[in-house]
């Protein structure tokens, strides 16, 4: 029997309506459906099933011309590679819009690997078929220092010759640009973190937070091209937020009181509080925002954390909006771990002294408290067994008492001190012109240094009110009569040592003030400021009661010159 014959169905693109079905060309067994577009036809085509698709050559190529344009212009944004298509000759016969926006340089770099490519794969034989597909990887940097990333795989014809290649290029500018960041602030880390070398230990408290506030600067200017920042440290016992360094800021920001908190003390404030950073594009739209910066537009905030633990934050400004982007977020998240690790390692250096004496004082009483305790029982078995010799009980005696006071006077040198060390009285009936009848105050929140140098001060002559806190301090200042000297402790709960400083000097301008601290940090640059306007002197805990007295004696001496 025979087989009847399938009909062919054929799709018909025709420009014109009124154009006549080149039936008797197709004969009788196809079936021809004809549109009047391209856009027609891609709809059938997605619902039927064609053998053939036929229409003029023009009508054809313009409809694909229309079509790939349309696509170029919806996908440019979202395409990031350059793709083209090159022949032996070094000339493009394709190229996608992306590639076309290249520099000329890298188009040009694009055909000569190409054609390179081209030119290896046609010698190789054909048996070699899977080297002869093999591509080349090259990598190209302009003169403006942008960098590109190059894939060139040979195109195999149907007559298995090679006659183009297709090309894939990426700008990596700003890949390599982030992978240099990166190495950049490694080593910018690592440097800061040497702040526990033999060099920085032999500098003074003041002499190391300088060394460490030219490193930040430096390294977050150089590396990371933020010219207006400061950075926080959260006071667990307050809350606060208190300002180590800035720069490129107003002094409006040494002011500012922040408080780590949810709502209502800026994007500091809620950095601390949630452990987050936060990109802020445009400050005007920001209500969480406290304008600082005169003409800042965009801000970035992170959190400084020590292992998972926020230990302040870094606030950065800009005067162009959504100046901070993903990778600068990432990049400031790095670095501020370094700074968070090197402000900790600053505080260690200032306890060392004193957490160093603690230990050693452990290691020694563990050592001496059995012979000593063995010395003392010898002692008191020969004093029982020499009654009536009231010289040798005497002498043994006296033995006893020497033991005890070595035990105790070890225990008292290796003990930790955070405040005066080496307290004694003077000398009975000896005055001191300087320091006899002076009035004098001292505020401190801790008890133990204020009644400590309080002690001190009464045994030579002064006259001496305490205050526990900044606000009793300012108060004191603001209802008595001037004093001769004003002690306080930069940190304190309430008003800080500066608040203290500049109520002393508006009561009266020949005041002198000495300023305390025993942290490795000076919160709102309370030193720096005082010192500009006529701070006496500073104290860094633990001081010897030398110190103390030859500061005292120097300030009130050059009052009255």
């Amino acid at each position: 029997m025979k087989q009847a014959q399938r009909t062919a169905r054929v799709l018909l693109i025709q420009r014109e309506a009124d154009e006549p079905a080149p039936q008797s060309v197709l004969g009788d067994n196809v079936e021809v459906f004809s549109v009047e577009s391209f856009e027609e036809a891609r709809n059938l085509l997605m619902r039927n099933d064609f053998d053939f698709v036929l229409g003029t050559p023009d009508s054809i190529r313009t409809e694909l011309q229309s079509e790939v344009l349309h696509a170029g212009a919806e996908y440019r944004e979202s395409v990031t590679q350059g793709v083209g298509i090159v022949d032996a000759d070094g000339n493009f016969a394709w190229a996608n819009p992306q590639l076309i926006t290249f520099p000329k340089a890298v188009r040009e770099f694009v055909a000569r690997q190409c054609r390179e490519t081209i030119s290896m794969a046609g010698t190789l034989p054909e048996e070699h078929e899977h080297n002869r597909l093999a591509g080349r990887h090259a990598t190209f940097k302009t003169d403006s220092d942008e960098e590109f990333e190059l894939t060139a795989t040979p195109i195999i014809n149907a007559d298995n010759q090679v006659g183009q290649a297709v090309a894939v290029v990426w700008d990596v500018t700003r890949v390599r640009c982030r992978e240099q960041q990166l190495v950049a602030i490694d080593h910018a880390g690592r440097e800061l973190l040497s702040l526990d070398s033999e060099q920085v230990s032999k500098l003074e408290m003041q002499e190391r937070l300088a060394l460490l506030e030219q490193k930040i600067i430096r390294y977050l200017r150089e590396l990371m091209h933020f010219d207006h920042f400061s950075i926080h440290i959260y006071d667990k016992k307050t809350n606060k937020l208190d300002i180590v360094l800035s720069t490129g800021m107003p002094e409006l920001v040494q002011s500012i009181n922040l408080f780590a908190l949810p709502e209502g003390n800026g994007i500091a404030g809620y950095v601390a509080y949630h452990g987050r950073s936060y990109i802020c594009p445009d400050v005007a739209r920001d209500a969480r925002y406290f304008k600082c910066l005169e003409e800042a537009c965009s801000s970035l905030t992170v959190p400084l954390k020590l292992n998972e633990e926020v230990i302040g934050v870094l606030n950065v400004e800009s005067n162009e909006r959504a100046a901070f982007d993903e990778d600068s977020r990432q990049l400031a998240e790095i670095f501020g771990r370094d700074i968070a690790t090197a402000l900790h390692i600053l505080d260690l250096l200032v306890t060392e002294r004193y957490t160093t004496r603690g230990r050693l004082g452990s290691d020694v009483m563990a050592e001496i408290t059995q012979p000593v305790n063995d010395i003392l029982t010898d002692v008191e078995t020969l004093i029982e067994d020499y009654i009536g010799h009231d010289d040798l009980r005497h002498r043994l005696n006296k033995i006893t008492k020497n033991a005890v006071a070595l035990r105790d006077a070890i225990k008292d040198v290796t003990a930790p001190k955070r405040g005066v060390i080496g307290h004694k009285a003077p000398s009975t009936g000896k005055r001191d012109p300087y320091l006899s009848e002076k009035r004098i105050l001292i505020a401190d929140d801790e008890a133990m240094i204020r009644e400590t140098v309080r002690d001190v001060l009464k045994s030579y002559g002064c006259q001496v009110e305490t205050a526990a806190n900044g606000v009793e301090a300012c108060e004191i200042i603001g209802k008595s009569e001037p004093f001769d000297l004003v002690l306080s402790d930069i940190r304190m709960p309430g008003a800080d040592g500066y608040q203290v400083f500049s109520t002393a000097k508006e009561t009266n301008g020949r005041t002198p003030v000495i300023l305390m601290t025993g942290f490795g940090y000076d919160p709102n640059h309370a030193i720096v400021r005082a010192r500009r306007d006529g701070l006496a002197a500073v104290l860094f805990k633990p001081f010897k009661v030398d110190q103390l007295l030859g500061e005292i004696r120097s300030a009130i001496r050059a009052t009255c010159e």
